[in-house]
């Protein structure tokens, strides 16, 4: 057709970011192929070993969280659903941590939370008969704010661990005693599952089981002490575990070396300490001064002492000076550093008890584990002659240990098979009132006035009979 305008089509306009795009495009080389020598070395190098080891556990959290996201906050799924409310059940399971390859059939020695990241807990575990190839000696750390099944860390030695702790002022230290008597460190900062450094096996340091190891101090000033069965005390320094910085003996009347254990020292303590020992007798001791050593003992207990524990909750009133103790004898026992003879005895029990510890936050609860796998809550202010909360493990294991966490509302139990149980404690039984403090002390006076009148009464009969008075 004639008279018609010629058009021809025009490209849109390119703004820079897009032909500096295409530009790029062009010259886009080809991706450079690895060789599998080069793959391999990228992979055993220690960053894609950090990395990958990191990347690992987060994504493991992720997937193992179970939380609805698609909830819908403004419709039926953000109400409140009756029975969700779980204060009133006193204990309630939560969930168990278990490894198949690191902690079957592995007695649990130990607990201990760590300070900085409360949700984080190292277990040190004894031999596996079934594993002789395996290390002889295992400390699990488990994170209990996530819902992955596997240990957050993995820790390992030649010798079974029978005590271990966060290293209080350096969070990524954990540090272990062990069966042939080495006090061992980690750090969860290494690619390393052995330890970091050990102290040596020497006369001037220990030779002996080490049941029993701590941190005492302040963030300037603080000392790992150890104490193994032949009653040898050590004082290290975290830089140097070539040889202790101090060493005692702890003997009775100068003559018997004290075998300990089980130790603990009371809230804010550094230099006073209490143990348990094998013959059944509690000692009160001290690491300084003129009176070092033994300075007191409690007779009470016909069989080795498993636990001992002083009081830790504070609140109105200072109770420091109670501590817990339990035995092979069937029996756990309230003392004070202040009298000779137990305020109380509990005696509900039908075989060995393993350990004891008072709740962190609440003044008149304490928590015990026995061979039979019974998990027992105690409130003083309640009852004195059977526990609050009771529960039985599944397959009664002998539960050998219990700890709190630091809130309060959970209580763990570690068996002779290696699992560790996790309970929820019921807020109104693991949140203290406002009375209860000043209960206690009347509890405690009570316990009192009843030892003196069952002394009075055992007095009066032991003359009637004509039993010479002690």
């Amino acid at each position: 057709m004639t008279g018609m305008p010629h058009v021809e089509m025009v490209k849109p306009a390119l703004t820079n970011v897009e032909v500096a795009g295409i530009k790029l495009e062009e010259k886009q080389p080809e991706p450079l192929e690895l060789s599998e020598e080069e793959k391999h070395r990228i992979v055993v190098s220690p960053n894609f070993q950090r990395f990958f080891e990191r990347s690992s556990r987060v994504i493991e959290r992720a997937l193992y969280e179970d939380c609805n996201i698609f909830i819908d906050y403004g419709g039926v799924d953000g109400e409140e659903k009756e029975g969700d409310d779980k204060s009133g059940i006193k204990l309630s399971l939560n969930r168990y941590f278990y490894d198949e390859h690191w902690s079957k059939n592995r007695t649990v020695t130990c607990f201990d939370w760590s300070t900085l990241y409360p949700e984080l807990l190292v277990a040190s575990y004894d031999h596996s008969e079934d594993s002789p190839h395996d290390p002889e000696g295992v400390a699990l750390v488990w994170n209990t704010k996530f819902k992955k099944t596997t240990p957050e860390y993995i820790f390992h030695c030649q010798s079974p661990i029978m005590s271990t702790t966060f290293a209080k002022f350096h969070p990524s230290l954990i540090i272990g005693g062990t069966y042939s008597g080495q006090i061992v460190l980690w750090d969860n900062r290494s690619n390393k599952r052995t330890p970091i450094q050990r102290s040596p096996l020497s006369s001037n340091a220990h030779t002996h089981p080490i049941y029993c190891v701590t941190v005492v101090g302040t963030q300037n000033a603080h000392n790992i002490v150890s104490i193994s069965t032949d009653g040898k005390l050590c004082t290290w320094s975290l830089d140097m575990l070539s040889q202790p910085q101090d060493t005692m003996e702890l003997q009775h009347k100068q003559a018997k070396a004290v075998a300990v254990t089980s130790m603990t020292f009371p809230s804010g303590d550094v230099n006073n300490f209490v143990v348990g020992s094998e013959e059944g007798m509690v000692y009160a001791a001290c690491r300084h001064g003129s009176k070092a050593g033994v300075t007191d003992f409690f007779e009470g207990h016909q069989g080795p002492i498993t636990s001992v524990d002083t009081h830790c909750a504070h609140g109105q009133f200072n109770f420091s000076h109670l501590f817990l103790t339990s035995s092979f004898d069937w029996t756990v026992k309230l003392w004070s550093l202040k009298e000779s003879k137990p305020l109380y005895s509990f005696e509900d029990y039908g075989d060995y008890v393993y350990d004891v510890r008072w709740s962190p936050t609440h003044p008149a609860l304490f928590a015990t584990v026995d061979g039979s796998g019974r998990l027992d809550i105690w409130n003083l202010n309640n009852d004195t002659e059977a526990p609050t909360a009771s529960v039985c493990i599944k397959g009664n294991p002998a539960l050998n240990r219990v700890s709190w966490s630091q809130s309060g509302h959970q209580v763990i139990a570690g068996d002779n098979m290696g699992k560790i149980w996790v309970y929820d404690v019921g807020e109104q039984l693991a949140n203290p009132k406002i009375d209860d403090w000043s209960k206690l002390v009347h509890t405690i006076q009570e316990l009192k006035h009843n030892q003196t009148d069952d002394d009075e009464d055992f007095g009066k009969s032991g003359l009637s009979m004509g039993m010479p008075m002690r």
